[in-house]
């Protein structure tokens, strides 16, 4: 996607061993537009940084350190009185833009059912247990009614925002009035949006009703400052939180699982080991504990901000454009520009994910308004898949060790790691070194279904964004509309009486159809590889 370079996903470039005054402030380039963005996460490139000489590494040279980290004895250990509780954290659903104020959605976040809706009523979103009281139906496969109640389709219960029950159509008239009985209620978890994005408490007890008021959702003020771009993408990812916030914390992986399609800085002066042109990176991690950590990425700082939010952001750069005036002084604007990774990372249930991302950015604002939304996703979801399989193995790697000795099995000496090992170190430290499911599964991962099963895109992901489903369905129509055009022009030319139009006309339309069929195919290829499934074949990258 190299077109939408600042809209999509950055390579994470961060700082290697070089001095601090050797490096440069970067320079944003303009952008080049190209219908199909090749590499949807690229970041704006910059100039290149002066770097100093390494130590040429080849297959016959070790890379280890020569006093390599030892591993940390704290991921081990745990602090008396702190412990992070998985219950009494705020978890987001999804982001409003990919909601159907018309009809529930079905969500899982932290191994819970939940269904989300907007109550027209009060005019807010409602998350409740996805489960009708009658005989336990899923309220999301129901309807809202015409009095904005959610009704169960099974039924026909129908239950207002507060989740009491309304109305039970076989309860008669004169009879009791079964719908007022306790047990007759749907749970109701309490909800807000903040960030564009729903967001839920996972406990449906009353005493966490007013829980707002106590502890809100994190806030990131750049999703909602309208000088900054807000494009926001989701997607269900087939492996665990655990794996996806490593990932998304690894800048190192981006040449190599996702060579071809982001662009990576390539220094001139450095020693370049390979054609990727990996470095070593120095991240550092500033402050860990409960909370989450800090950390210089060098290009910029994060945040993890548990137990979803993983967040990158440009370090402040000034940039002045000045002019000489007529009688010798300069007069400078200094505009700074911005750019933010953001990650949401939802824990599903094992082995299952999901990912909510936004990069909202202060400059080239005109292209998200020029360039469709599902055009941005189909670079990201190429990103994605690209290395899903490796994450996928990976995660079942992990668990044959056991989540505790992570730490033991992997080999972790560069600093290219420390973002990882800190997210590790906090897991185990503070929140019991894995998500806490409560006991609703087993430990056991789903198995590995086919690749093209496993990497598909429509129900991870087309089905789930409101852009993507209707270009799916559009061009898919389009699809329609140019094979019939292709019948009907060779039916046409076909059932023409000699003489009534001249050969030169048949032989017009008969080329019209083969060109419609033939983009009719074109087209049918490009929605299958960009809305169903892309394989991504490493060897040949």
């Amino acid at each position: 996607m190299e077109a939408l370079k600042a809209s999509s996903f950055p390579s994470l470039h961060t700082r290697t061993t070089l001095h601090k005054t050797q490096f440069r402030r970067p320079k944003f380039l303009n952008f080049h537009f190209n219908p199909i963005p090749s590499s949807s996460f690229s970041f704006v490139d910059r100039k290149q940084s002066k770097f100093k000489a390494f130590t040429t590494i080849s297959s016959t040279v070790s890379t280890e350190p020569t006093n390599p980290p030892e591993p940390e004895p704290e991921l081990e250990t745990h602090r008396q009185g702190e412990k992070f509780d998985w219950y009494s954290q705020w978890y987001p659903v999804m982001p409003v833009c990919d909601l159907d104020k018309r009809r529930p959605h079905a969500k899982k976040v932290i191994g819970l059912d939940v269904v989300v809706w907007w109550d027209r009523n009060e005019e807010v979103w409602k998350v409740f247990d996805d489960r009708c009281p009658h005989r336990l139906a899923p309220l999301s496969e129901g309807r809202i009614d015409q009095w904005g109640r959610l009704q169960c389709v099974y039924h026909g219960w129908c239950f207002n925002g507060s989740g009491d029950c309304k109305f039970i159509p076989q309860a008669p008239p004169e009879g009791p009035p079964v719908h007022t009985v306790k047990k007759a209620c749907v749970a109701v978890y309490p909800s807000t949006v903040q960030n564009n994005i729903v967001w839920f408490w996972p406990n449906s007890d009353p005493q966490y009703k007013d829980i707002l008021m106590e502890k809100k959702p994190p806030y990131i003020s750049e999703i909602d400052d309208p000088s900054f771009t807000n494009s926001m993408g989701n997607r269900d990812i087939p492996y665990g939180y655990e794996v996806l916030i490593e990932n998304l914390m690894d800048p190192a992986h981006v040449p190599y699982a996702h060579h071809g399609i982001m662009q990576t800085r390539r220094p001139k002066d450095s020693v370049k080991a390979d054609r990727e042109g990996g470095r070593p990176l120095e991240l550092m991690i500033e402050k860990l504990d409960i909370n989450g950590f800090k950390a210089d990425q060098g290009w910029s700082n994060s945040k993890f901000l548990p137990p979803c939010v993983f967040y990158a952001y440009t370090k402040p750069v000034n940039q002045a454009n000045g002019s000489e005036s007529s009688v010798g002084t300069k007069k400078e604007t200094s505009v700074q520009r911005s750019f933010s990774l953001i990650f949401i990372c939802i824990p599903v249930s094992p082995g299952n994910s999901r990912l909510i991302w936004t990069f909202p950015r202060n400059f080239g604002v005109w292209i998200d308004k020029v360039v469709p939304r599902w055009m941005f996703h189909v670079g990201q979801n190429l990103i994605l898949d690209s290395d899903l399989y490796l994450l996928h193995i990976e995660e079942r790697k992990i668990m044959d060790v056991g989540n505790a000795n992570w730490h033991k099995a992997c080999f972790v000496p560069t600093k290219s790691d420390a973002l990882v090992i800190g997210f590790r170190k906090w897991l185990n430290k503070y929140a019991g070194g894995q998500v806490d499911w409560r006991g609703k599964y087993s430990g056991a991962l789903p198995p590995t279904p086919p690749k093209e099963q496993l990497m598909d895109r429509y129900w991870s992901h087309v089905v789930n964004c409101r852009s993507c489903n209707i270009a799916y369905k559009g061009l898919n129509a389009l699809e329609v509309v140019l094979q019939v055009v292709s019948i009907v022009s060779i039916g046409i030319a076909a059932a023409a009486k000699q003489g009534a139009i001249s050969a030169v006309a048949r032989t017009t339309m008969v080329l019209l159809a083969v060109l419609f069929y033939a983009s009719s195919r074109l087209l049918a290829h490009f929605i299958y590889k960009n809305f169903h499934y892309h394989g991504y074949d490493h060897a040949f990258r």
